[in-house]
């Protein structure tokens, strides 16, 4: 993605099955899930980069010793600055004092380590970047059952009701983000579960229990499926989050959509969830096929004693799986993710042959940015099959008019597709001057360009995952390319225009900053047909006071004018910078969605391509995205 977002989060799980000691005995290393939790969060970095946290629990502490810990950072480097914290013990000992050390003693000198440790890298869609605003989230109480500590990778469209039933409720929460919202809720029912469960074995019922013996078996009957399913029971959004409560149990739930993805693994020794199915494998070193994804609307439930299940909390929906997981957001090395990302750029070959008119020989083809890659590599692949189609066909031609000779078959076989590195980003350098003309200046230097690889005479195509905003294609790298001298440039993206917000995880809520968008409303004012901005105005105006899921998406109005090969052709135009002195052709082509769901047909979340959403509160944020772009408010947030 050429467009810089923030967008995402990232979820790391460790639940230790033996004991700390084992780890000692067996693995020569006592700090073993720590290590792993570590490792989880590096190979999900991609998901996170403005802050992250940490939180565990450690079993069985005396009175007077924390039973959970939490540490958050928003500083540079945010992994390796806790892990270097939670490590640092380790530095004062030789390895012979390290698994020689009591496992109390061990928990007490590293106030990180525990049985069961949850990650989380954040990328923050507003709220702020400060370490308060980083995941996990605490409620603490002075009963370990009643402490809990939260994180998760989501975006709920309803968290200012949600907040609103805490106030009905008679709690007095502060902060009205999601994720506090969550917590308050799922606290609340927590504290309904002990109060229910005091009732039925405390004092004057049949078990008639009191003190520390009541409040242990509270602890072990607590029904967290229950919990969660009182709690959930109105969320709105696309969610993954997990929780851990100070007398080990713990859960990791997924929303009844499927839209968030949460991978796990049960080995003899943990269990452990992630965000990434690949980090998970390449961590434990496990087939990526004995990973399995927690099913949608469902919950994995552990309990302090070891036992485990996955039980569902809510009714599962029609399964919506995000597409941009697959895209772009998530590593490439899932082998079914770089499967999917190949198809799709295979699926942009016939209409780049059209394009080109048959003329491979004089294109030049790499990708940008990095992303970009693999979406390249089955491009070129699908390029060298039709080039050996086409030389398959004048060799029979020849063969059948009797023109057939060694040189003329020698001609038809020579040459390749010529795939090259056109571009390398500078990850080191930083747009940070934020005066306009000064920022630009450092935007068209972010990319280098490898000059030779292209002649006056070549057509460029370059190959983008996906263009949300157009503004760095505008601002940097056309500018970039025209550098080269090639007679056309032609943008190819492997996924479909962007046209409309997502509100479950990418903070992509604000309409009228879509390139497609824009090009849509270009395209209706330069044909006399900007009269449906107004319809569309006024069918949104008419649904705003209608609950959620009686809303419909009326901005399919605009786009429903034009084909996609006008849009394609209007955000041509509009990628081209006006102080452009290179006087070539700028073509776009972008991924039809039919070609996207033959690519990846087990992931149908294509909401902010097709504007079908999977949830009521999807179309409330569409409603509310376009009123906000015709008031002028494009700022305000619309979830």
């Amino acid at each position: 993605m050429s467009d810089a977002l923030t967008h995402e989060c990232g979820l790391a799980f460790v639940r230790l099955r033996k004991p700390i000691s084992w780890f000692q005995k067996e693995r020569s290393d006592p700090l073993w899930g720590l290590r792993k939790l570590y490792l989880l969060m590096e190979k999900q970095h991609n998901r996170g980069q403005d802050g992250a946290g940490i939180a565990c629990v450690k079993f069985d502490m005396p009175p007077g010793d924390a039973f959970l810990e939490r540490e958050r950072t928003a500083k540079r480097n945010p992994i390796e600055r806790l892990f270097d914290e939670a490590l640092s013990p380790a530095a004062e000992l030789d390895e012979a004092e390290l698994n020689g050390m009591p496992e109390m003693e061990l928990k007490r000198r590293f106030r990180l380590l525990g049985e069961v440790l949850l990650g989380h890298l954040r990328y923050g869609t507003h709220s702020g970047r400060s370490s308060s605003m980083c995941h996990p989230y605490l409620r603490r109480s002075n009963s370990e059952s009643r402490s809990i500590a939260m994180a998760g990778n989501f975006n709920l469209t309803n968290s200012t009701a949600l907040f609103a039933k805490l106030v009905e409720y008679g709690l007095h929460p502060v902060g009205d983000s999601d994720t506090g919202v969550v917590l308050e809720k799922i606290g609340y029912f927590l504290d309904r579960e002990h109060t229910h469960l005091e009732s039925t074995m405390g004092e004057g019922s049949f078990m008639n229990l009191e003190g520390a013996t009541l409040a242990t078996e509270i602890s072990r009957q607590i029904d967290i499926a229950r919990v969660l399913r009182k709690a959930t029971e109105q969320f709105d959004g696309g969610y993954v989050f997990a929780g851990l409560l100070g007398n080990g149990d713990s859960f990791v739930c997924r929303d009844p959509a499927g839209i968030r993805p949460g991978f796990f693994l049960v080995l003899d020794e943990v269990i452990a969830v992630a965000s990434e199915r690949a980090a998970l494998s390449t961590v434990f070193n496990i087939d990526p096929r004995e990973i399995e994804p927690i099913p949608a609307g469902h919950a994995l439930i552990m309990k302090r004693d070891g036992s485990y299940a996955l039980e569902r909390f809510t009714e599962p929906a029609p399964l919506r799986q995000c597409t941009f997981e697959r895209i772009y957001f998530s590593r490439g090395n899932d082998p079914s993710i770089y499967r999917e990302r190949k198809q799709l750029g295979r699926n942009l070959a016939p209409r780049l042959v059209e394009m080109l008119e048959g003329d491979l020989e004089r294109a030049v083809f790499g990708f940008i940015p990095n992303t970009s890659e693999t979406s390249y590599l089955g491009l070129i692949e699908a390029l060298g099959e039709e080039r050996q189609r086409m030389a398959g066909e004048a060799i029979w031609r020849m063969v059948e008019s009797g023109k057939a000779t060694r040189e003329a078959i020698h001609k038809a076989l020579a040459g390749r597709i010529r795939g090259e590195k056109i571009a390398h980003k500078d990850q080191r350098l930083r747009t940070f001057i934020t005066h306009d003309a000064a920022r630009k200046d450092l935007v068209n230097h972010i990319y280098d360009i490898t000059r030779g690889t292209v002649y006056p005479e070549d057509t460029l195509v370059v190959v983008d995952d996906s263009i949300v905003r157009g503004t760095t294609l505008r601002e940097s790298i056309i500018t970039m390319l025209a550098r080269l001298n090639p007679r056309r440039i032609v943008v190819a993206s492997s996924s479909p225009p962007i046209m409309y917000p997502d509100c479950y995880g990418i903070d992509m809520s604000q309409l009228g900053r879509f390139i497609a968008f824009e090009a849509a409303v270009s395209l209706a004012r330069d044909r006399g047909n900007a009269a449906v901005l107004d319809e569309i105005e006024a069918k949104c105006k008419e649904q705003a006071a209608q609950p959620a899921d009686r809303m419909k998406n009326h901005v399919a109005l605009l786009y429903g004018l034009f084909t996609l090969e006008e849009i394609e052709g209007k955000v041509a135009e509009l990628i081209r910078s006006k102080s452009l002195a290179w006087g070539g052709r700028i073509d776009l082509l972008y991924q039809s969605v039919d070609g996207l769901r033959a690519a990846m047909p087990e992931h149908t979340g294509d909401w902010y391509f097709t504007g079908e959403y999977p949830t009521p509160g999807g179309y409330r944020v569409l409603n509310t995205a376009y009123l906000n772009w015709r008031r002028g408010a494009e700022g305000k947030r619309a979830y």
